[in-house]
């Protein structure tokens, strides 16, 4: 990794997850065309502002396990996964202790040695780990690296007050994607409760029964195909258009 520590942004009081203090998380996620490069751009922001920071990356609890959020330009691809894959680190002691994790050297650190040889083999040096405060109660942390001895120390304050606002970019963030994945999982409901109802309607006409009849006859098949109500019933409508389709040439 490449340093690129600089003096803080002279907007470092703007909120971390946009890219002015006037814009809005939503005007943001617009800009960057998605939440993975929102939090992306949080991430390398972190790096610009905070004093000897040669990388980041924001750790969150999903599913009852550790996973990286976001990774700014130039973290290596495993040193967050080797701590969630041990259990141990100081981003994994950050997000589940609430607590902040400051390691100066590497080279001397004795709390978490297999993490800590992998971390010295991509060249990391210092790592500053600062827990974020996320809704849900669900572990999270800020993690800092850079490539010198100690060179996190001078940049500890900064880094705080970034943790601090990072939180409400993070909260704001998944509060944004829970609310995408529900719209995703009502239109997959609505989707699926026309097909059903196709199927219904055709084999309604078709056998002649009622309602009640036809639904307890596709489930009857479902159950005994082993095949799902909703893939059954898109299966039926798909023959039955297939078959118009063929009658109409």
């Amino acid at each position: 990794m490449t340093s690129q520590t600089t003096d803080p942004d002279p907007r470092a009081d703007a909120n971390p997850g946009t890219s002015t203090g006037t814009e809005t998380l939503d005007h943001a996620l617009a800009r960057t065309q998605g939440l993975d490069t929102l939090l992306r751009d949080l991430t390398d922001r972190a790096v610009q502002q905070v004093p000897g920071a040669d990388a980041c990356s924001v750790t969150v609890r999903r599913a009852d396990r550790l996973m990286t959020l976001a990774g700014s330009t130039g973290l290596p691809g495993g040193l967050d996964l080797r701590q969630y894959e041990n259990g141990s680190g100081p981003c994994v002691d950050a997000a589940e202790s609430g607590e902040a994790q400051y390691s100066p050297d590497l080279a001397a650190e004795t709390r978490w040695p297999p993490y800590t040889r992998y971390a010295l083999a991509t060249g990391v040096r210092c790592v500053l780990a600062l827990p974020l405060a996320v809704e849900g109660g669900t572990g999270a942390a800020l993690n800092l690296y850079g490539v010198e001895p100690d060179s996190l120390a001078r940049g500890q304050d900064v880094a705080r007050a970034f943790a601090k606002r990072a939180t409400d970019a993070v909260n704001e963030a998944l509060r944004i994607e829970r609310k995408r994945a529900s719209a995703t999982d009502v239109r997959t409901a609505l989707l699926s409760r026309s097909v059903i109802d196709q199927a219904v309607g055709m084999l309604m006409a078709r056998e002649r029964i009622d309602a009640h009849r036809a639904m307890e006859r596709l489930r009857r098949v479902s159950q005994d195909r082993n095949v799902k109500l909703r893939d059954l019933c898109a299966q039926v409508v798909a023959r039955a258009s297939g078959g118009a389709s063929h009658r109409r040439q």
